[in-house]
């Protein structure tokens, strides 16, 4: 993959799914472009750390349920930040709840992705996710793989 240096943040309590995403990113060589965070407060962290520096991500994907602070929270918060909002989010959830789906797009969410089910299909995934944080994919408003 022609590795153009892009920042994804993933947010995710669930250190299997965060595991299976590094392997994901390594597996797609681009293990250096993709920061982990176990919930919405490790976001805000990350962000007020990286904050005026080129680490800004590119991407954020947030876990919809998380404890502490959840996807749609993160969301809401992060929208209403000024440095923050024009940073794209993708809600990425194990299940379609339409109603959540459509007060995350409204919200100001880019996408609401259903989390993969096979290595196949996590590959496919991640790579979306790098494309679309260098404006080469456009996902639609519900994705599932």
């Amino acid at each position: 993959m022609n590795n153009q240096h892009v920042k994804i943040l993933l947010a995710d309590d669930d250190p299997e799914d965060r595991s299976i995403m590094q392997i994901v990113f390594d597996e797609l060589d681009l293990s250096a472009d993709i920061f982990f965070v176990e919930d919405g407060t490790g976001v805000i962290e990350y962000l007020r750390e990286v904050s005026g520096s080129t680490y800004l991500p590119d991407l954020i994907v947030l876990d919809l349920n998380m404890p502490k602070l959840s996807g749609s929270e993160t969301l809401k918060i992060l929208k209403t930040h000024d440095l923050y909002k024009n940073i794209p989010i993708i809600i990425f959830s194990t299940s379609l709840n339409e109603i959540q789906m459509r007060e995350c797009m409204a919200m100001g969410a880019s996408s609401y992705v259903i989390k993969p089910n096979t290595f196949e299909e996590c590959l496919t995934t991640g790579r979306r996710f790098y494309e679309f944080s260098r404006k080469q994919y456009t996902f639609p408003a519900l994705m599932s793989t």
